[in-house]
């Protein structure tokens, strides 16, 4: 480990540096800026993320470390990063419109979602638990102020405080389960604790370490039990936050749950994923029951992706480079659908219309064929149904079971799949077979149009000829730490 802070880690962590740079930016042009001109701070979010981006790919080539050797330079934050920053991009420019309706400030809004892209950045390259815990918590508040930001919305104002107090809970446990991990290896550094660990008999602190740490991953995943929070979060926030925190807040628990149990926790793996193998099965479960008697789409959507963090627990259960990869697909083809399903929530959203019950769906086809045949695209993709990407994303995960030995719970995954069309054809059928719900026309943004082409495209595209994606995730998470992934091949 490097012993200080050198020049260099400047240009290491120039994706970080350049985002922070953007979000002072948007803030400070909040101030002076003229009211009728505040729009153009969405814009100035967009070029600060794609800047970003940018510089993503022009370090992807550094491998080791920055920052005292708190921060990896490797393929697998860089895909995740990548994933982040799509789903950021997305997330601003549905917003647009629907901040223009909500009659909400755009500075502070848009300055919270570029902070909360910055956590998980560092969640993601993060191989040391302080680091980790710096990049959760950016995120985390982030996203508790953006819940609650529909001020004059009750339900929005409930969801913040039951988020944030739920949030405080879960991170008392997982702060508990790292300081103990610190206790029992003498250092904060994953690969060191991976490397004390290894010589380590397992004892009951050892495993209480593991127990709590994997309840308080398991909140920000929104696992069963830990799930309470996430249907009132998801009806509550901002649609296209709620986009986000079930894309951008997902995708970043699960690289830094990899990161703690792959690379710093590889020599218990029995044990997590013994728990990870109960919590998968409950999870699936449990998400899709409960949506099956959803009228709210943003509710139902909500257990929809509590089910899909059950699915993607199944690759962590694999144990194996190819469960890796396996996850790291899923989640990156998972952002197009889910961004792509919510983008048609915001394009309900009227002055005179909520657009969040399935009855708002009513003769959609109708009134914006379009949107309609996007939406059905999303709910075969969710299903699992090919030629969809979905399907692709839920075969490469199950065969990565089975290929390990564990084909019941691959069963029990395509079951819980078999479940979900029920509720996501209830959406295709409120779109194309009922009557046309009062209101307004909705009109489609020429931001949000991109949107819907880009989701479209991407589940398509990744459904029919997704072999590029699944090089590179598999190069990605080869680079997951050398201790770490020597112990998860077959």
């Amino acid at each position: 480990m490097p012993a200080g802070f050198v020049a260099t880690d400047f240009s290491y962590l120039l994706p970080e540096l350049v985002l922070t740079a953007a979000a002072l930016a948007v803030l400070l042009a909040d101030a002076f800026l003229r009211p009728a001109r505040r729009d153009v701070l969405g814009w100035l979010s967009v070029a600060g993320l794609l800047a970003t981006a940018l510089c993503v790919m022009v370090v992807a080539d550094v491998h080791g470390t920055a920052g005292r050797g708190l921060v990896a330079m490797d393929g697998f934050a860089t895909f995740f990063k990548l994933v982040f920053l799509f789903a950021a991009v997305v997330t601003v420019l549905m917003s647009m419109r629907f901040l223009d309706i909500e009659g909400m400030r755009p500075g502070p809004y848009y300055f919270l979602v570029l902070c909360a892209t910055l956590g998980m950045l560092f969640m993601a390259s993060g191989i040391d638990l302080i680091t980790l815990f710096i990049g959760l918590e950016t995120m985390a508040i982030s996203f508790y102020i953006l819940t609650g930001l529909l001020k004059p919305n009750r339900r929005s104002n409930e969801a913040a405080i039951k988020y944030f107090l739920l949030g405080t809970f879960s991170l008392g446990l997982l702060l508990f389960g790292f300081s103990l991990l610190y206790g029992l290896s003498g250092s904060t550094h994953l690969r060191t604790i991976a490397t004390v660990l290894a010589g380590r008999e397992k004892d009951a602190w050892l495993m209480l370490a593991v127990i709590l740490t994997v309840a308080g991953i398991g909140f920000k995943i929104a696992a069963v039990p830990f799930h309470m929070w996430a249907p009132d979060v998801y009806e509550g926030a901002p649609t296209p936050i709620t986009a986000f925190l079930s894309v951008g807040s997902k995708a970043a628990s699960f690289a830094m749950l990899l990161r703690i149990f792959v690379e710093g926790l590889p020599s218990m793996n029995r044990d997590w994923q013994l728990l990870f193998y109960a919590l998968s099965v409950v999870t699936m479960t449990v998400g899709n029951v409960a949506a099956l008697t959803q009228s709210n789409t943003k509710r139902l959507l909500a257990y929809s992706s509590i089910a899909h963090a059950g699915y993607l627990l199944i690759g962590v259960v694999a144990g194996s480079l190819r469960g890796v990869t396996a996850i790291m697909i899923y989640l990156f083809i998972y952002a197009f659908m889910q961004l792509g399903a919510f983008a048609i929530v915001v394009l309900l959203r009227r002055r005179d219309v909520i657009g969040e019950e399935l009855k708002d769906l009513g003769g959609l086809y109708f009134r914006a064929p379009a949107a309609a045949l996007a939406m059905l695209i999303f709910m075969l993709s969710l299903g699992g149904i090919p030629p969809t990407a979905g399907f692709m994303a839920k075969f490469w995960l199950f065969s990565a079971a089975i290929d390990r030995g564990y084909v019941w719970l691959a069963v029990i995954g395509v079951l819980n799949s078999a479940v979900s069309l029920y509720y996501y054809l209830r959406v295709v059928v409120f779109m194309w077979m009922k009557d046309e719900a009062a209101g307004s026309e909705p009109v489609m943004s020429p931001a949000l149009a991109v949107v819907l082409a880009v989701a479209v495209a991407g589940t398509l595209a990744l459904g029919v000829y997704p072999r590029p994606l699944f090089e590179l995730a598999a190069w990605s998470a080869r680079s997951l730490g050398t201790v770490g992934i020597a112990s998860m091949m077959p």
